[in-house]
Formats: C-alpha cells, sequence, structure tokens
C-alpha cells in the first residue's frame, strides 16, 4: 500500500464533461487530465470524448435544459460520435497509466473545480483509476468560495465548459488567488473571538 503520509509532488488535475451530475443516471462524454507541479508547470496531459451511444447520449442532454441554456454549441459536439473517440474503459486505461508514468507509486491528488462530482463520477465508472487517487483533493471552488466572500476577489472566469479549457481556466484561478496574496501582503487571519 502507498504511504498516504508522503506530500505530494505533483498534482493530477482532472476535468470532466457529463451528461448530467448524477454518475448513476448520467454518462460521462469528455475527460481531460493535466499533471503540474506546484508551480503549476505541465508535466503531461490527455484529453479525450467518450464514445457513448448516441441515442441515450441524446436523450439525457435533452432532459439537461442547462445545456440548452449555458452551452448549445457543445450539445452537437458531443453528439457526434468520431472515430477517434474511446470507449470508457480504454479512457481508464490510458488514465490508469498516465498516473502509473508520472506519480513514481505517489497517489495522486486530484484537482480541479468542485472536483468532488468529478470524483463521484470516477469513482462509480472507473474504479481502477479511483484506486490511485488520495483521499486528499484541492477544490479551487473553495478558494473561490473564501476569496469572493472574505476578500471580495473574483477571478475572471469563462467556461466554454469543454474539459481542457476548463482545466486551463482552473490551474489560471488557482494562481491568481495565490498570485493576489503575494501583491497583497496577506495572510489569511481568522477572528477566533
Amino acid at each position: 500500500m502507498t504511504d498516504k503520509t508522503i506530500l505530494p509532488s505533483k498534482l493530477l488535475w482532472i476535468d470532466l464533461e457529463m451528461t448530467g451530475l448524477n454518475p448513476q443516471k448520467d454518462l460521462i462524454l469528455e475527460v481531460a487530465a493535466v499533471i503540474t507541479d506546484f508551480e503549476f508547470k505541465i508535466l503531461a496531459s490527455y484529453e479525450t470524448r467518450i464514445n457513448q451511444d448516441k441515442e441515450k447520449v441524446e436523450e439525457l442532454l435533452n432532459a439537461n435544459s442547462w445545456y440548452a441554456e449555458q452551452v448549445p454549441e457543445n450539445k452537437d459536439i458531443f453528439l457526434k460520435v468520431a472515430d477517434n473517440t474511446k470507449n470508457s474503459d480504454q479512457v481508464e486505461n490510458d488514465l490508469v497509466e498516465l498516473i502509473n508514468n508520472n506519480f513514481e507509486g505517489e497517489l495522486a491528488i486530484l484537482a480541479g473545480n468542485s472536483i468532488h462530482c468529478d470524483r463521484s463520477f470516477i469513482q462509480y465508472y472507473w474504479p481502477q483509476l479511483d484506486k490511485l487517487l488520495h483521499y486528499r483533493m484541492l477544490d479551487v471552488s473553495s478558494w473561490k468560495l473564501v476569496m469572493n466572500s472574505k476578500f471580495s476577489v473574483e477571478f475572471p472566469k469563462n467556461s466554454n465548459h469543454r474539459a481542457f479549457d476548463d482545466i486551463q481556466a482552473s490551474i489560471s484561478e488557482l494562481k491568481y488567488y495565490l498570485e493576489w496574496f503575494n501583491n497583497n501582503n496577506q495572510s489569511p487571519k481568522i477572528d477566533t473571538k
């Protein structure tokens, strides 16, 4: 078993695009993974769409009004079954190989925005991948909550809800918050009274 007390040297940024938020009902449509060090230098990356049953995807997307309101152009992208897409098992194997090749036995810290949602899909669909992940996660949306509420700092984020672009935005967002602390000579102060 891997020693969970070892300090991580890298982060595994993952973003999934799904038909909805319920892993028992919804399907993963696209995945991107980026491995960085803690200076956010990209060490490796991976992205693919996942070959799913077109009729089932269309049914689920039609039932999700969010797609029609937020990113209607993505619906057409996800309905196209391209020859270069992989099935879910192949994608899990690719991601397991990516971790094995880059983390040298270290459990991977999952990072991203609202990463708990992505983790629930990983646990449901990709259990072999989940075994390689640390129980701790770096959720940028937690930073967003603190930065917005305590410091009135907002990151100007434009999301097109495509996996690789969303990872890049999440990395940029965390860098933005860390740079804000450096530039403003701030350290989080909490009133303990």
